[in-house]
């Protein structure tokens, strides 16, 4: 059968056994008219009042955005948001954008346009967060584990804060979105390191679509509360052709947990038994951008994967391996055991490490194969196996397989949209 993957800003189509099982997001109408969509609930808020009502004439207002990695459709939600709060008489001259860009790299200008739009940009000052720089950075609290917690000063500073963002299922905080655009967006380093350290991102509920006992997900929530209790969240979820399915507005607990109920329906999807072998991808760009990104692709067709099967994962990775420090650490150890054994110490403490960590753990479960715009060293580096025919290598695998097998098939599992299915094995399903 011919399918279709996710990959890049083209797609990938690729040959694939009659036999496969695709799994897609359970299909989900897109909003006829989802500027108007957003304008609605900005008035219509979840659980608190309307957003024009608690802004203060004169006063500070900060918008939390998303970065290039995100498919967040921020020139519709910002657009939107600026609309409102000019009708409600708002001087346009107190608002602040702030790139939430969590440990990730600045955005060029170019991405910035891109995502914003050339006039919101040329006429809103933009501040790029950096969790490094100690001028941006202002203290707000010690967390339950007593790690030091600062956050961007502009954030902090608002009088009214606004974090926008999209949910769909994560690979360690169960759900993205909600206090997510507070930490990892706007946190300093270490508290960003901490909460992404081993011991919680090898906790068995820090994992796709688990909020409950996700001790991640409840500090990422804590914290962005403790920041402002009043921060009014707008989040959409989206479906695989990125188009906005739904709106959440509203206190940020409230909107959030919305949001969540609503794409648990579409992306949570059960399957009758782990399979032998599982296509993937890390759903194109932008989120396909890197490495460091698309082992998320690689992490959750791990999850409907057996032990000692194998994952083929699809992303184009135009940027190469990610930032300095994840490819840094990467060449740490010589195999993927031991790269793992050293991150899920609790004394490790280092830029990236839940990336390589995440996909450690899907490479001690299954041969893991990369196809990619990568050249061989790049894709090894990362203790991947290189793939320059997804058709082939699946080919190769089942025939292997069977030998192995008596001559019997192999079972196949295909996520072309990556993340936006969650494969969760279920009895009768």
């Amino acid at each position: 059968m011919k399918v279709d993957l996710a990959y890049g800003k083209k797609g990938l189509r690729v040959d694939l056994p009659d036999n496969a099982q695709v799994l897609t997001p359970a299909p989900v109408p897109p909003l006829p008219e989802p500027e108007a969509a957003v304008r609605e609930a900005l008035r219509h808020p979840i659980g608190c009042a309307p957003l024009i009502e608690q802004v203060m004439p004169g006063e500070p207002v900060a918008i939390v955005f998303s970065d290039i990695t995100r498919p967040t459709p921020n020139h519709i939600l910002i657009p939107a948001i600026l609309e409102v709060l000019a009708e409600g008489g708002v001087d346009l001259r107190s608002i602040t954008l702030i790139n939430a860009l969590g440990m990730h790299r600045m955005n060029t200008p170019e991405e910035l346009e891109s995502m914003l739009g050339r006039e919101i940009v040329q006429t809103f000052p933009i501040v790029q967060h950096n969790p490094e720089d100690p001028g941006q950075l202002r203290h707000l609290m010690f967390d339950r584990r007593g790690v030091r917690v600062d956050i961007n000063r502009h954030y902090l500073e608002a009088r009214t804060k606004i974090v926008t963002g999209f949910v769909e299922p994560h690979i360690f905080a169960g759900y993205s979105g909600g206090g997510k655009g507070v930490l990892p967006g706007l946190a300093n380093a270490d508290a960003v390191i901490s909460n992404h350290s081993g011991p919680m991102v090898g906790h068995a509920n820090s994992t796709w679509c688990t909020v409950e006992g996700n001790r991640i997900f409840a500090e990422i929530r804590e914290t962005a509360l403790e920041a402002d209790p009043s921060t009014f969240l707008l989040n959409v979820t989206l479906n695989q052709e990125r188009a906005i399915t739904g709106v959440f507005a509203g206190a940020l607990a409230a909107a959030h947990d919305a949001a969540i109920a609503f794409a648990e329906k579409a992306y949570l999807r059960p399957v009758p038994h782990e399979f032998d072998i599982a296509v993937t991808t890390n759903g194109g760009y932008p989120a396909d951008i890197n490495l460091y990104q698309s082992f998320k692709g690689l992490s959750v067709a791990a999850k409907g994967v057996r032990e000692g099967g194998a994952v083929v994962l699809a992303a184009e990775c135009a940027d190469g391996l990610g930032l300095l420090h994840f490819q840094e650490l990467l060449e740490e150890r010589t195999n993927v055991k031991a790269l793992l054994e050293m991150v899920q110490d609790k004394r490790f403490r280092h830029h990236d490490q839940w990336g390589v960590q995440v996909g450690a753990m899907a490479m001690v479960k299954a041969e893991s194969y990369l196809y990619s715009s990568m050249n061989r060293e790049l894709v090894e580096k990362a203790h991947l196996r290189q793939c320059r025919d997804v058709s082939r290598t699946v080919s190769e695998l089942c025939k292997r397989y069977r030998r192995e097998n008596g001559g019997g098939e192999p079972s196949l599992l295909v996520l072309p949209y990556g993340q936006l299915t969650v494969p969760r094995v279920t009895e009768g399903a």
